[in-house]
């Protein structure tokens, strides 16, 4: 591109005084793709946030890798779990007893997902030294039957830290009577909050030896190992590797099937709502093509002087292209900028929009996430700034083929 296209093309940016309207519409254009690079930018950050927080509090409780017996038993958990700590992706590993039962006070009664944990280990695996808003999971020792429960269990049984609850478990026993579910009273001696629902209100920890004499397995029998790994995201190819080295037959597993649905959904929500707000971006390309239609009809002379001085139709296609390139491009080094600063500070602005109208967006009392969470990423910045780009410049090429096939002779008849 030759330097006076490039002169003329930036010139011609600023309409002349009596066609203010061109420049308005050009003006439209550039906030247009302004705003909604701000605005998409700013929502995927958010929910990338929101993703990011779903899943610190999933896996907070849940684990990276889970390593089960076919039939729910799992016998020399310890050998399993040293060969799986062999691999340098693996940085904790602990045995669990997981079945079902229902936990019952003062008449109240809830199913309950019940896990036998090793507290010495456990820590490895799942971050509850960190959740427990009463009691610690050192309180579980083997034959004092304790019991850690959520604080949505805990508030729906209305117990509190030591009282006596009952556990039942489904696993019947024969009696002249008939069969009769077993039984067992455990003391409540922790309450946990992870933040998700599923947990708050289900979950139950016992101790493992407690877990393996009410569900009668043997000593050295659990449902299988947690793992925790340095890397969630290599968690698929941990699970790969694992199946090749590891002696035995076992079920393996990741978070990354295990909690699938909650994040296909989110990813979901996140791709229809980047979708909704790039039509705002297409919308204002558009407005770019308007913009250069009405400038080519308006320029027709200079563009019949500039083809009788010389100038080749792809010259005259140029000077219009740097035209709608450089409203693109304006529109979209403002939109970053604007987008990265609102989505580093989101948390900042709702606050400030919270105060002033008086009015609390994520309250406390119904949402867990009480503050909107924000994670700009490079690659989403960066998409979004190159689908600007391409749209504006795609934009330009009608109206700059428009302007290379004007006929000089026609266009200065009437001047």
């Amino acid at each position: 591109m030759s330097p006076y296209e490039l002169f003329i093309g930036l010139r011609y940016t600023r309409a002349k005084k009596r066609n203010h309207f061109i420049s308005f519409i050009s003006l439209i254009s550039l906030l247009g793709i302004t705003l909604g690079m701000t605005a998409l930018i700013t929502v995927m950050s958010v929910m990338n946030g929101f993703q990011k927080e779903v899943r610190a509090r999933i896996l907070g409780v849940a684990s990276h890798v889970q390593i089960s017996g076919f039939d729910n038993k799992l016998s020399n958990w310890q050998f399993t779990a040293d060969e799986a700590s062999r691999n340098p992706l693996v940085e904790g590993a602990a045995p669990f007893v997981s079945a079902q039962g229902m936990v019952s006070y003062d008449q109240v009664v809830h199913g309950a997902i019940v896990r036998g944990i090793l507290p010495e280990k456990e820590n490895s695996v799942a971050d509850f030294a960190d959740m427990m808003v009463s009691g610690e999971l050192e309180n579980l020792i083997p034959g004092d039957f304790g019991i850690v429960i959520g604080m949505e269990l805990a508030r729906s049984l209305g117990a509190f830290r030591g009282d006596k609850i009952v556990l039942i478990s489904p696993q019947g026993q024969v009696t002249p009577a008939g069969i009769l579910p077993r039984l067992k009273q455990f003391t409540v001696v922790g309450i946990f909050e992870a933040g998700h629902f599923e947990y708050d209100s289900a979950l139950v920890l016992i101790h493992i030896a407690d877990a393996q004499k009410l569900y009668r397995m043997e000593d050295n029998t659990v449902s299988g190992v947690r793992l925790k790994l340095n890397d969630m995201f290599q968690a698929p190819q941990v699970v790969n590797e694992l199946a090749s080295t590891l002696t035995g037959a076992y079920y393996i597993t990741d978070w990354t099937k295990q909690h699938a649905n909650y994040f296909r959904a989110i990813q979901i929500e996140k791709r229809m709502l980047s979708l909704i707000l790039a039509l705002i971006i297409a919308v204002a390309a558009f407005n770019i093509v308007s913009t250069l239609v009405m400038a080519v009809t308006d320029k027709q002379s200079d563009i019949a002087i500039l083809r009788t001085l010389g100038a080749s139709p792809r010259s005259i296609m140029k000077i219009f292209i740097v035209q709608g390139t450089f409203i693109g491009v304006a529109g979209t080094i403002l939109g970053v900028t604007g987008g990265v600063l609102l989505a580093y500070n989101v948390g900042e602005v709702v606050a400030f929009i919270e105060w002033i109208f008086s009015v609390e967006f994520l309250s406390n009392e119904i949402y867990y996430i009480s503050k909107i969470p924000t994670d700009p990423q490079t690659s989403d910045i960066v998409t979004v700034a190159a689908v600007s780009f391409v749209l504006s410049l795609l934009a330009t090429i009608y109206p700059s083929y428009r302007a290379s096939k004007v006929n000089p002779a026609e266009a200065l008849r009437y001047e």
